[in-house]
């Protein structure tokens, strides 16, 4: 990379942490920055623009349309006003905007409109952050935060919802296991990212055996 687009990921770090100071846990700088490291280890192993994984990787939650009313252009339109503001090139930015347009799972067994190495690096590196030790934390966080219930036995997980049933669902934190978290671990798209899942899936399988055996009074 040149000297200006080290420039350029410098400010776009400080432009994320400003935006995100009060952002909930599981989606604040600190879920920006293990993102951000997961994509530059992925890309050790893969031929990818790495200043546009840098920034996609640093811009793709910046405005969640969890928390925003479920509204989907915010990130794409404030990623694409910052990156204008501090001169990137313009092939960058529409490539970036597609990645954060294009990068999460947003249930229904939606295609994605968009493809790129780029995109494949990012996508893992936020799915890792979503699986393993601090998927689970982050979970319960989000549930938290949503006051949902750790578990019903009585609701089942619904694997066949719409990408609009999916972003409305009220569900149990544990039903989001098996609505998203188990099922990440086959979505990986590079072969990195696929042998960094297999173990962070082991993990939650294990507390998930953990969960029912205490949740039942055996353990």
């Amino acid at each position: 990379m040149t000297e200006a687009q080290h420039h350029q990921i410098q400010l776009t770090k400080t432009f994320v942490k400003t935006t995100l100071e009060n952002a909930e846990g599981g989606h604040d700088w600190f879920h920006i920055l293990r993102v951000y490291n997961n994509a530059l280890l992925i890309t050790k192993d893969e031929i990818v623009d790495e200043f546009t994984v840098a920034l996609g990787a640093l811009l793709h939650d910046i405005a969640d349309s969890k928390f925003h009313n479920g509204d989907e252009t915010v990130g794409p339109k404030k990623a694409r006003e910052f990156l204008f503001g501090i001169n990137v090139d313009s092939v960058v930015i529409e490539h970036v905007v597609n990645v954060i347009e294009n990068i999460s799972f947003k249930g229904g067994n939606q295609l994605q409109k968009f493809k790129s190495p780029e995109l494949d690096v990012i996508q893992d590196a936020d799915r890792l952050d979503a699986i393993g030790a601090i998927g689970v934390a982050r979970a319960f966080n989000y549930g938290g935060f949503k006051n949902r219930k750790l578990f019903d036995p009585s609701i089942q997980p619904n694997l066949n919802m719409s990408k609009e049933e999916y972003k409305a669902s009220k569900a149990p934190t544990i039903n989001h296991f098996y609505e998203k978290l188990l099922l990440l671990k086959d979505r990986m798209n590079t072969n990195s990212g696929k042998k960094i899942a297999t173990n962070r899936h082991r993990f939650m399988e294990q507390f998930l055996d953990q969960f029912y055996a205490e949740w039942d009074g055996e353990k």
